[in-house]
């Protein structure tokens, strides 16, 4: 009776090591065989996206569909396994099932197991593209967190200038879809202002779908200026954002190291939050310390 109460605490112990190594396995990619796990993860991702895709294709559906089947399910078990790993190694399950990963996690590896009840799931498998979202989950890897940084602050700082671009192009789009209903009428397929608009929304943005045309010498003409409006449509924005971007990377390309190093791999044991600062010493959601 005392070995055995004896020996309880230490498996205890021992348990909550091997919780602790898995842990540290799945959620933070600072050790080698974290980020082994990522890319075994990613590799996983892809390959399931790619049978996904190919399952749609008839031809190598009749020829391969069983083995495509058998891939499908062989990373469903694999994401069942991984997915409930993460939920006994952390601290919070219940954060981390109803977190915006844990909802991806779920929603990754419920379809598959539905065509067991219900044969007319499989038009559900369309959702196991949700895997994909996964990958920015692997791309939390120190060399990857400084760019996504850079081109998040370049995004943010030029989006009051791409809002006021946007409201513009919206304004001009209504201003000259009105005129072509008023110049070209219904017998020319301008049934409506809110169809010109979109006919004035497709030709600015350069699509052109060919749906819609004018007819009239005036509508052509109008056509024509939009057509050239629509090349600084697409010039723009990029070059709002490209421009923000080049005055960050060259603010903090003369100390790349230490922005890299802004952030770390840390993922809190308690809650799973990531993103945390590479000098934290508790976490930034729950306060547990590190």
């Amino acid at each position: 009776m005392q070995s055995q109460q004896k020996a309880s605490p230490i498996s205890n112990i021992r348990k909550n090591r091997i919780r602790a190594t898995i842990r540290k396995i799945i959620f933070d990619a600072d050790t080698p065989a974290g980020k082994a796990f990522d890319i075994g993860l990613f590799i996983a991702i892809v390959l399931s996206i790619v049978g996904m895709m190919l399952e749609s294709v008839k031809e190598i559906d009749d020829a391969w569909g069983f083995q495509l089947m058998a891939l499908d399910w062989v990373l469903t078990v694999l994401f069942t396994l991984e997915y409930g790993l993460r939920i006994w190694t952390t601290g919070k399950p219940f954060k981390y099932i109803f977190s915006f990963y844990g909802i991806v996690d779920l929603l990754a590896i419920l379809p598959t197991y539905f065509t067991i009840f219900y044969a007319g799931a499989n038009a559900l498998s369309i959702i196991r593209s949700v895997r994909l979202l996964r990958v920015f989950r692997v791309l939390k890897l120190v060399q990857f967190v400084g760019e996504a940084s850079n081109m998040a602050k370049a995004v943010k700082a030029s989006a009051n200038k791409i809002i006021v671009f946007i409201a513009f192009i919206l304004i001009v789009s209504t201003i000259i879809g009105t005129m072509m209903y008023m110049i070209e009428g219904r017998g020319h397929g301008f049934t409506s202002i809110p169809r010109s608009i979109y006919w004035a929304v497709v030709t600015l943005t350069t699509v052109g779908y060919g749906d819609i045309s004018p007819a009239t010498e005036v509508g052509q003409f109008l056509a024509m200026c939009l057509m050239i409006m629509g090349y600084g449509v697409i010039a723009v924005p990029t070059g709002l954002v490209t421009a923000e971007m080049i005055k960050s990377s060259s603010a903090i390309g003369e100390n790349k190291t230490a922005i890299e190093k802004e952030f770390s791999n840390i993922t809190c044991p308690n809650c799973s939050s990531e993103g945390h600062k590479s000098n934290a010493k508790f976490c930034s959601d729950c306060g547990q310390s590190f």
